[in-house]
């Protein structure tokens, strides 16, 4: 038995040695332009043999196997590779070259100018509905909530959006690609109009504050584009209740989820909150309004999508402020403001194309009452009406080219129809703006992509036309870290109100320069951006008074002389819940440098719009054993500069000179907003409600907009804000929709 034993254990030993020497080794390098990969599966196909690459790329194995075999280089970042090899009683030397794996998650995209908010990109998501519902000061309002991110010009006595040294008429906003030609309510002069569309209508955005997409036109800051919500969760009826506004509304989900429908309706009046605060604006109408909307989405079975659309609104306010002119007591102004738009909009798969078909319809009636008065009577009045219908028409087919590359194109039809009468001022502006463009998107590598357009535009109204070229670059220095470029040429029809008369007139248009480096991650976003502007082709403009009494001054395109610029430097960075738990918060800077001759301006100024420092700071804090979400927000801006422009005649020729000039105070604005969610946590709750309450400029500060000044320049009056404080108090409850989850997820 020992003498069997010590052969077994010598046949063994014998084995062992004889399988050793059979190993042989296979190593080498695997590389990508010559750098060597880490973590690379190196395996030999159909075996259990194999290795992982070093830090250096290098791998090394040894196997028993004999013969032709297949060896295979794996990771996720880069398309696999495969080898012959021939293994025989030799080291076997393998290097292998990989190609980088092209991903729609990893490519790194174009976002100079840019910021975008939807469910795919939820790691840097900004203005979301609700971002915007729990921003404190924006009231709900997608354009208040854009003034607390960069680029954005808080101007407070005038409706739009300031972009970067641009007036608010020079920016666009889009609804599934149409236009919106009356986004904001109708206003009176020195008081903003507000947002007529439902932030929650929205799924998403883009806002690009510069070098935006050859899509898009006729804007010569920046562009909002909106993108209306798909299908409902599931159906749901809604009410609204505060003391200065009742809505009510339900949407309704077919059994197949395949289509849905839904309407809201309602009226606000500001009247009680003129006698529970203590209003600047001696309303002698308070403002009031009704609105209501019509929505349907049907899903077809090809996988195509129908989305309807449609609005209606209408307001009222009058104003009575103390008269600049020595002979009367008070100026009035009395408006009567009603608008509607509709929007229908189709996509649809046809293969390896897209396309995408929308069309717009808006109506806009304003009528201005002017009068004074006197203790003794009111004057008669001297009225300003404006009426104008729009038609918008986009088509866009899409074709990709691989998961991160892809060519469209389209055109865009454009038509206005405007009709004015004010004193000895008639007139009916008709323009159709037809455009047609070519954009691709191009990656080169999950590190590098392009995006080149070109836009091309013709006016009916001016007779010309002209070609705008776009082009943006996109790379990625590290894992973490991205830089882009932007450039762009920009057009747009001088703003009809100006033209009065005859003039030889063109397209104005800018030039956009914009560099971003940004940090993403996980939670947290850096973004660094510098930008150059450049104006021409500006309009100039004469003042003419058509009456004294009424003080209103109507300016009239002379020609396209004016000239101008914006630079500046912008910080954003966003903290989502990383470093304190359960606290999102963003700070914004900005530094602008601009001037302009245009208009009536008589040299190149500073413009009234523009400040030079902006600084804005968003906390929001959810606490969940209270079932309360509280959030602060505060911006400061510079005091911006202000003009009292004249014009007169000299020789024939029309001059405009500045009789008064000086600075605003600096603004100022705390504000702070509680949530309360009573039903949170319970899973049986037949209603979800939540209960809000807003205050905006906690502390009272008194800030300044502007001066009004009377004919000859010898008096003026402040424009302010019509409550220094306000405060809203509201309840919205949903029934048969439990967001439970939505507001725990989302921190409402």
């Amino acid at each position: 038995m020992k003498i069997q034993g010590q052969k077994l254990l010598f046949l063994f030993f014998f084995l062992a040695f004889i399988m050793g020497y059979a190993q042989v080794k296979v190593s080498g390098r695997v590389a990508f332009k010559n750098k060597g990969i880490s973590e690379v599966n190196v395996t030999l196909k159909d075996t259990y043999d194999g290795a992982t690459t070093d830090g250096q790329g290098n791998f090394s194995f040894e196997t028993s196997e004999k013969g032709s075999h297949i060896l295979t280089f794996t990771h996720p970042k880069y398309e696999t590779v495969e080898k012959s090899i021939v293994i025989e009683n030799q080291s076997v030397a393998v290097n292998a070259d990989l190609k980088e794996q092209i991903s729609e998650i990893d490519a790194v995209v174009v976002s100079a100018g840019s910021i975008e908010a939807s469910d795919k990109k939820r790691a840097t998501a900004l203005l979301t509905p609700i971002d915007i519902y729990t921003t404190a000061g924006a009231d709900g309002q997608i354009s208040s909530a854009l003034n607390y991110l960069p680029g954005v010009q808080k101007v407070g006595e005038s409706g739009g959006l300031f972009i970067r040294g641009g007036t608010g008429t020079e920016s666009r906003i889009f609804m599934d690609g149409s236009l919106i030609n009356n986004y904001f309510s109708n206003s009176i002069p020195g008081i903003a109009g507000r947002d007529q569309f439902n932030t929650s209508l929205f799924k998403g955005n883009i806002f690009s504050s510069g070098g935006y997409s050859a899509l898009y036109g006729q804007a010569l800051s920046g562009v909002l584009m909106l993108e209306s919500v798909d299908l409902p969760d599931q159906s749901s009826y809604d009410i609204g209740i505060s003391p200065i506004f009742l809505s009510a509304g339900f949407q309704k989900l077919g059994a197949k989820k395949d289509y849905s429908f839904g309407a809201s309706v309602g009226y606000s009046i500001l009247s009680l909150m003129q006698k529970a605060l203590n209003f600047n604006t001696n309303f002698i109408d308070a403002p009031h309004g009704l609105n209501g909307d019509l929505n349907f989405r049907v899903k077809t079975k090809s996988g195509g999508f129908f989305k309807y659309y449609g609005m209606y609104n209408s307001n009222t306010m009058g104003v009575r402020s103390e008269s600049l002119e020595p002979e009367y007591d008070f100026g009035l102004v009395r408006l009567k403001g009603k608008n509607t738009y509709h929007n229908l909009s189709f996509r649809q798969k046809f293969g390896k194309y897209l396309l995408n078909v929308g069309g717009s319809y808006s109506y806009n009636e304003s009528d201005l009452n002017f009068s004074t008065e006197t203790q003794e009577r009111e004057s008669d009045r001297t009225k300003l009406l404006t009426d104008g219908n729009y038609i918008n028409f986009k088509a866009v087919l899409e074709r990709k080219i691989n998961k991160i590359s892809a060519v469209r194109g389209g055109f865009e039809l454009n038509n206005t129809n405007e009709k004015l009468n004010f004193e000895e001022v008639q007139k009916n502006y008709k323009d159709l703006i037809s455009s047609a463009f070519v954009e691709t998107d191009l990656g080169f590598s999950n590190a590098l992509s392009a995006k080149i357009g070109v836009r091309a535009e013709h006016s009916s109204f001016l007779g010309k036309s002209n070609i705008a070229p776009r082009f943006a670059l996109a790379y990625r220095l590290a894992r973490d870290w991205t830089t882009s470029l932007a450039y762009g040429l920009f057009y747009q029809n001088p703003e009809s109100k100006y033209i009065n008369g005859p003039a030889e007139l063109g397209f104005q248009n800018s030039q956009h320069f914009v560099f971003q480096v940004q940090r993403s991650s996980e939670g947290r976003s850096l973004r660094l951006e510098a930008f150059y502007k450049k104006y021409d082709q500006l309009i100039k403009t004469f003042n003419v008074i058509p009456g004294k009494e009424q003080n209103q001054q109507i300016q009239t395109a002379l020609n396209n002389d004016g000239y101008g610029y914006a630079k500046g430097l912008e910080l954003f960075w966003r903290d989502n819940k990383k470093t304190f738990k359960n606290i999102d918060y963003w700070v914004t800077y900005s530094f602008l440098d601009s001037k302009r001759d245009f208009l009536n301006y008589p040299v190149s100024l500073k413009p009234n719009f523009a400040a030079e420092h902006t600084l804005s700071a968003v906390v929001k804090r959810f606490i969940p054993e209270w079932k309360m979400g509280v959030n602060l927000s505060y911006t400061y801006a510079k005091g911006r500069p202000y003009y009292d422009i004249a014009s007169t005649f000299d020789n024939g020729k029309a001059i405009n000179y500045t009789r008064n000039e000086g600075r605003l105070k600096d603004y100022n604005a705390l504000n702070f907003s509680i949530n309360y969610l009573p039903n949170l946590g319970k899973k049986d709750a037949k209603a979800f409600t939540v209960l809000v309450l807003s205050v905006s400029n906690v502390l009272g500060s008194k800030n300044v907009y502007g001066y009004n000044f009377s004919v000859d320049g010898s008096r003026s009056s402040a424009v302010v804000p019509p409550v220094n404080t306000f405060v809203f108090v509201g309840a919205f409850i949903s029934f048969g929709v439990d967001k439970t989850e939505d507001a725990i997820n989302n921190n409402l």
